[in-house]
């Protein structure tokens, strides 16, 4: 079993080296009963994101690996690596690592030991514990709201950054995965249970981690109507696939 855990970053030169390096202290000190690589997708940095990665990399080669993927926008970075990618499970998460990785565990023995082919983090069902802002919280209610209405699905968070796939999975539905940026995570969720995998959703401990200059884009009027707009299109290609 080889697990790849994946980050995509763009600009991330503050925060990438410490964060990089606690997860792979973490995964070091787990014993984990299967080999593993951490891949930092480096979607296009302007920064000094792509030479840190580099230095990572040397540093250590046989558990750290950056891919420099010049198209803008996460999806598209996860996408391009994933389809190409040999691994048995690959893992997104935020380079933020707002969410515990202590929640590593609950997000790929699902996989491994029972049988999902997707597991996905959720800051919003009973069991998470999460500290963020009022408005961010509102955004993603405001999102998994709409989904529902459009897609009727019991899932409570579509839009966390912190996923598991099989590849092999994954490799099926990427041809039906259009966006290349944050809607991304939606239709990957939504193809994979429209063409009957198993999903799992699990709590997460979630912390808002945010620094300096990088405070939230969210305008959750703009956000929700792009959003809107985003499930509609979506809404009408399943349509045409059904047909």
């Amino acid at each position: 079993m080889f697990i790849e855990f994946c980050l995509p970053i763009y600009n991330e030169e503050k925060i990438l080296k410490n964060n990089v390096l606690k997860l792979l202290n973490y995964c070091d000190s787990q014993n984990f009963n299967f080999d593993w690589r951490i891949i930092i997708l480096n979607n296009g940095s302007t920064d000094n994101s792509e030479k840190i990665s580099q230095e990572l990399q040397k540093k250590y080669p046989q558990k750290i690996k950056i891919e420099n993927i010049q198209q803008p926008g996460r999806g598209q970075a996860l996408k391009k690596y994933w389809q190409k990618g040999q691994a048995d499970i690959v893992v997104y998460m935020d380079i933020d690592l707002a969410v515990s990785l202590n929640n590593i565990h609950t997000l790929i023995n699902p996989l491994i030991k029972e049988g999902y082919d997707l597991v996905i983090g959720s800051r919003l069902l009973p069991a998470s514990k999460i500290e963020r802002s009022f408005i961010r919280s509102l955004s993603s209610k405001s999102y998994n709201w709409l989904s529902k209405i459009f897609f009727n699905h019991h899932l409570s968070d579509m839009q966390c950054g912190f996923k598991a796939i099989k590849t092999d999975v994954f490799k099926k539905i990427a041809p039906y995965i259009k966006d290349n940026k944050w809607f991304f995570d939606t239709e990957l969720i939504i193809f994979t249970k429209y063409f009957n995998y198993k999903i799992k959703e699990i709590p997460v401990d979630w912390q808002e981690n945010r620094y300096d200059q990088r405070k939230t884009k969210v305008n959750i009027l703009k956000d929700s109507i792009t959003f809107m707009l985003n499930l509609i299109k979506l809404k009408m290609r399943l349509y045409k696939i059904r047909k």
